[in-house]
């Protein structure tokens, strides 16, 4: 009864580990597959934002350009009305009238010098927003190439794995038909608990492959009879002796 009992935990375990193995190997390409979307996310969250940037900047530039064509209109205004003025000083028949029409014509030649600074000053801004604008323009080329890149990468990724990862899942969907379900459910629970998703590890000189605590030799001991399931006291990790693995490490 013992050596039956001895058996079905070393197949359990066995089972176990077979397991681990397919998982890990679809966790990997989990990993290579889900960088790049990632990054191909990343990349097109940042054209977004750049292009929102870059659509900003170009209504503040035209902003600017009704500015200057506003000020602009302001000067032929002002000078056409000192033209006018000036033409009525000719017919002015007091002091009281020239020095209105004068005035007048100081007023409209502040409005000049005025508007002609509010042109420098805007034209100097819109030079810096353009500056701006070019530099997001060059960034935005980059990126959208740098995402097509990704996403031309990616698929070839796909196209690469997605045989491998069906046959993986398969694997894997036959190796849990293999064990208990309470002993799988406490696999699946451990998996989600790390993210290398190790739930089942061999004992290497000494320590749980998985958080590397020492193991103490009584528990190596148990675990190399295999007569239960042992965790680490550490992580809750499965152990398992590497004998039944086919793995060995030299001392």
């Amino acid at each position: 009864m013992a050596t039956v009992k001895e058996i079905s935990i070393i197949d359990r375990l066995k089972a176990l580990y077979a397991l681990q193995q397919i998982d890990s190997k679809l966790d990997e390409i989990g990993v290579l597959k889900g960088e790049l979307p990632m990054e191909v996310s990343d990349l097109e969250d940042e054209i977004s934002g750049l292009q929102t940037r870059a659509g900003k900047l170009e209504n503040t530039i035209k902003d600017i350009d009704d500015e200057i064509a506003r000020r602009n209109n302001n000067i032929k205004d002002a000078q056409a009305l000192i033209e006018r003025y000036e033409k009525q000083l000719d017919n002015v028949k007091n002091n009281r009238e020239f020095d209105a029409l004068t005035k007048e014509i100081e007023l409209q030649k502040l409005e000049i010098e005025l508007s002609e600074k509010k042109i420098r000053e805007a034209k100097a801004n819109k030079e810096t927003k353009q500056d701006s604008l070019n530099g997001i323009s060059e960034k935005l080329q980059q990126r959208n190439k740098d995402v097509e890149t990704k996403k031309v990468e990616l698929q070839k990724i796909i196209e690469k794995t997605e045989k491998e990862e069906a046959k993986l899942v398969k694997e894997s969907e036959k190796a849990r038909k293999n064990i208990d379900s309470r002993l799988l459910s406490s696999y699946d629970k451990i998996r989600k608990t790390y993210r290398n998703g190790l739930a089942v590890v061999t004992v290497s000189r000494g320590a749980c492959g998985g958080c590397f605590n020492r193991i103490p030799p009584q528990t190596q001991i148990e675990i190399g009879v295999t007569k239960k399931i042992i965790a680490c006291e550490h992580c809750g990790r499965v152990l398992i002796d590497e004998e039944l693995t086919g793995v060995t490490t030299e001392e």
